[in-house]
């Protein structure tokens, strides 16, 4: 059923009105009966073991980031506030997040042994293995600046779970490019020219000299240069891998799930703006 929402509000949206809209809602009919199909792969009770370990290792993880380069910002701070109230959690569950977060900055946090489980009920999904770098690839760039022995941090984490070098650095690059593309979309929209582009440890912008446009290259882990299938090809894996009904199918937290869908959205908009300026 979700497929269906989620495919008849960005049809409507995004394509032609009310044509779309049901074009939209055939499309996420496919989508739920693919996670009907994924979701026949978990019993409940593997369903929600991935879902408690996803959480109670993210919060954690994410309180550790923070306090790598020694001092936990207050945008880093803002961020996981960001992030739980995107998630929706209120009550016990925004407490927990909120303790698991403590506990990642304490001198005792044992990562090697959160990961080892991470990678023990996770390790064979790849997806939920990326939105789960993902997510803390952007809380290390909230305050703007990615520190050495963040990089560092995010880099063993990837590796222990199975991730290559040159897997890590093209997922970090088109994390960066995906958030400087939204925030520049975003101001333009306010109509203010400001936005919080993501610097090295010396000040320098990564960003600063691209315009929109190459951003939305960069966003998609693609070049100006590339063709125009192997364009759809990237925009096609990226959806797919962040598709809240493939995701929700591998036992992500459904919290989570909201996230992904904003992901989808930026990259939808990054590559709606290629078409549009290789048509013209």
């Amino acid at each position: 059923m979700i497929g269906k929402v989620l495919g008849g509000v960005i049809g409507y949206f995004t394509f032609f009105g009310p044509i779309g809209a049901i074009l939209g809602v055939i499309v996420g009919h496919f989508f739920d009966q693919g996670r009907a199909r994924l979701n026949t792969r978990f019993s409940p009770e593997e369903k929600a073991r991935v879902e408690e370990v996803f959480f109670n290792a993210l919060f954690p993880m994410l309180g550790h980031l923070a306090k790598i380069d020694g001092v936990v910002s207050k945008e880093e701070v803002q961020g996981t506030e960001e992030l739980i109230q995107r998630m929706g959690l209120s009550g016990s569950m925004r407490d927990r997040a909120i303790e698991l977060f403590k506990s990642g900055k304490q001198s005792g946090y044992d990562l090697e042994s959160e990961l080892a489980e991470f990678n023990a009920v996770c390790g064979n999904y790849g997806d939920v293995k990326r939105i789960f770098i993902v997510y803390l690839i952007t809380i290390a760039l909230a305050d703007g600046v990615l520190d050495p022995s963040e990089e560092s941090l995010l880099e063993q984490v990837s590796e222990h779970i199975g991730f290559s070098r040159f897997a890590f650095n093209q997922l970090i690059g088109m994390v960066r490019a995906q958030m400087a593309f939204r925030e520049r979309h975003e101001s333009a929209q306010s109509g203010y020219s400001y936005y919080r582009d993501s610097r090295q440890s010396n000040g320098t912008s990564y960003y600063a000299d691209k315009d929109q446009l190459s951003l939305a290259y960069e966003a998609l882990g693609v070049s100006a240069s590339d063709s125009d299938a192997d364009i759809k090809k990237a925009y096609r894996k990226l959806m797919s891998e962040n598709h809240p009904d493939k995701l929700a199918g591998q036992g992500v937290p459904e919290e989570m799930i909201k996230l992904a869908t904003e992901r989808s959205q930026e990259i939808q908009s990054a590559y709606d703006l290629i078409k549009k300026n290789r048509k013209s």
